[in-house]
């Protein structure tokens, strides 16, 4: 069976976005591949943590694997830092990875910015950490949104890389997976930004602990334009806003955007919003009560990452070890 490595960093809350974008599909993808989810607390590092909260949020973020419908037991779900081949295999990979590869990364220089000469090291070298991630369990698929499909073409290209120097075919190499209406779900208060964790604005998402209450209010806050609904899909990609929300709709009824702009095309954004609130509600608040079920025995799902770690380790160990054997390292 083909294996699939997917995770999410531990910062901040998860919200719309990463539901509709990965969380959702990983519970597709279980029924069909073997699967592997990491709540992946090593690249949570590159920014300033406070300890008793990152603990707090790699427990969220457990949690909402679960609550999603992630199947622990029939999955492997742990938190990557558990695993201590994750950073030896990042050294070992770096050691065979080009500067200029790593130049090309357009995400460190978004996020360094005019003060890259500040930035840490584990920024730059995020994307080599993250192909071991994927290369340590020998993934052929992960699902990826759009920021992260340039990380995992590095990954391929590193493995490749790796294969050819040792004359192997040790790695393969990984294909992505987009998948769904919702690849990339933008912020309710500004139609041409993503929806994001650090936006200063609570409006600006749907946070995955958001109760009923506060998920209807959101939504009827959320910013849109004077004009009825359109027809058709050309004329909604002109309105961000607006195209926006039919895409979420669309994700959680499981329709296409285009059966959902058909079916409210014309109407007035009061009437979309009250459908979209029902719908909102109905998906995403049972959610969140399994969530804080879950988080009301922290013990439970330390224990479960445990366990899950346990079982990652355990291929983990074997792979590392065949490519301490290929490029010359003594083992024990």
């Amino acid at each position: 069976m083909n294996r699939i490595f997917s995770g999410m960093q531990p910062t901040r809350q998860l919200h719309l976005g990463n539901y509709l974008g990965a969380l959702r599909n990983w519970v597709e993808l279980q029924n069909s591949y073997e699967c592997i989810f990491c709540v992946v607390d090593l690249h949570a590092l590159t920014i300033d943590q406070d300890a008793e909260v990152l603990r707090n949020n790699i427990r969220e973020v457990t949690a909402a694997y679960i609550a999603a419908g992630i199947d622990p037991e029939k999955n492997i779900l742990f938190n990557q830092s558990f695993v201590p081949a994750h950073s030896e295999l990042a050294w070992i990979l770096s050691c065979h990875t080009p500067l200029g590869w790593l130049n090309r990364m357009t995400q460190f220089k978004e996020k360094a910015g005019k003060q890259k000469d500040m930035a840490n090291l584990g920024l730059y070298s995020y994307p080599v950490l993250m192909a071991a991630d994927i290369l340590l369990y020998k993934a052929t698929h992960v699902p990826v949104g759009e920021d992260q499909k340039q990380h995992l073409e590095l990954a391929r290209d590193i493995a490749g890389a790796f294969n050819r120097r040792y004359d192997t075919e040790f790695f393969p190499l990984p294909e992505p997976q987009i998948l769904g209406e919702a690849t990339r779900v933008m912020s309710l208060r500004d139609g041409t930004k993503k929806m994001s964790k650090s936006d200063e604005s609570e409006y600006s998402r749907i946070n995955m602990t958001d109760d009923a209450d506060t998920i209807a209010t959101k939504v009827r806050k959320a910013k849109t334009d004077p004009e009825p609904l359109p027809g058709n899909l050309a004329d909604l990609e002109k309105r961000p806003e607006a195209d926006n929300l039919v895409t979420i709709y669309a994700a959680l009824s499981g329709q296409t955007r285009e059966q959902t702009v058909q079916q409210f095309a014309g109407a007035q954004f009061s009437g979309f919003k009250a459908a979209l609130v029902d719908l909102s509600v109905a998906k995403l608040a049972p959610m969140t009560t399994r969530m804080k079920e879950l988080l009301d025995d922290k013990a439970e799902i330390d224990s479960l990452l445990r366990r899950g770690g346990e079982r990652a380790a355990a291929i983990a160990e074997t792979n590392l070890n065949g490519v301490k054997d290929i490029i010359g390292l003594l083992r024990p």
